[in-house]
């Protein structure tokens, strides 16, 4: 099992960012605004050329194929042009489609909340073909910030799953334990503060085990597998509705009766799961 957005397909060529050469006739073209993408039959990513494209601000891709792709920031995409979010798109569309649309989008969220200098405070404006903003007034380049997030799953000595319900969620939703990264923290204490915190369970040993580009808004999702060092389940409830640990035959068994509802294929969340179990789990949230 694979979840969206997991790996790079096309070359970004950063080289061509500097001037226009990138503009070539042939230039596919994404239509853009926030995390919404034009599509064709809200199905998959609808690509124009260079001159048929709406007036917004332009973001160079890169090559895929000997072929350049570029997408066009809007405010709002047309209804005619069928907006999807690519969060709901994400699964069902290529993974080269993917890999240039979660590029599209992370960049354009940046440009979306970031208008003015945060040094000065005048409008700033796109510059490097989209990759950078800068301040006209004092001159400052300002760069595409992404906000690093720990996503875990904790398993103790009989190889059981922690796994919480937030508050907003209903009943029987569950998911692996996120949370963001702190300025002078290391990943693995991430991992284990937010685990503490959360839920009051004590984490020892701490594997990498993958990552997933998520820019709704602005983050990329770190995933960890850690061994719980104590068992006890206190909840902090202003985050955590409710935390169990679960078997594997309690995952299976509870999916196949929709009593859990377990995170979508789009999210590395369902994969860390997956990697656990290494069975069937049934069903997705809806």
């Amino acid at each position: 099992m694979n979840y969206a957005f997991d790996r790079t397909q096309h070359d970004r060529s950063a080289y061509l960012r500097t001037d226009d050469a990138w503009r070539t006739p042939d230039v596919r073209v994404m239509v853009i605004g926030g995390e919404h993408v034009a599509t064709v039959g809200g199905r998959g990513i609808r690509w124009t050329g260079i001159d048929e494209a709406p007036d917004g601000e332009w973001l160079f891709l890169g090559v895929k194929d000997d072929v350049r792709y570029a997408a066009v920031m809007v405010d709002r995409i047309p209804t005619e042009l069928e907006p999807v979010s690519l969060r709901a798109l994400g699964p069902t569309i290529a993974p080269d489609e993917a890999s240039l649309g979660v590029h599209a989008v992370g960049i354009a969220r940046w440009h979306q909340n970031h208008r003015f200098c945060a040094k000065c405070g005048q409008p700033s404006e796109a510059a490097q073909a989209g990759h950078v903003r800068r301040c006209p007034a004092c001159g400052t380049n300002h760069f595409p910030r992404t906000d690093p997030a720990v996503i875990m799953l904790i398993t103790d000595g009989d190889d059981r799953a922690l796994l919480g319900r937030a508050p907003a969620w209903p009943e029987g939703r569950f998911s692996t334990l996120a949370g963001f990264v702190e300025p002078g923290e290391s990943l693995d204490d991430a991992v284990r503060r937010e685990v503490m915190e959360e839920v009051g369970i004590r984490v020892g040993e701490v594997s990498y085990a993958g990552s997933q580009p998520w820019p709704f808004p602005s983050s990329l999702m770190l995933g960890f597998f850690g061994e719980a060092l104590s068992s006890d389940i206190v909840i902090d409830e202003d985050e955590i509705a409710e935390a169990r640990w679960f078997t594997r035959d309690d995952v299976t068994e509870m999916t196949g009766s929709t009593e859990l509802m377990l995170p979508p294929t789009v999210s590395i969340s369902r994969w860390l799961m997956q990697k656990w179990h290494g069975g069937t789990i049934h069903g997705k949230w809806t």
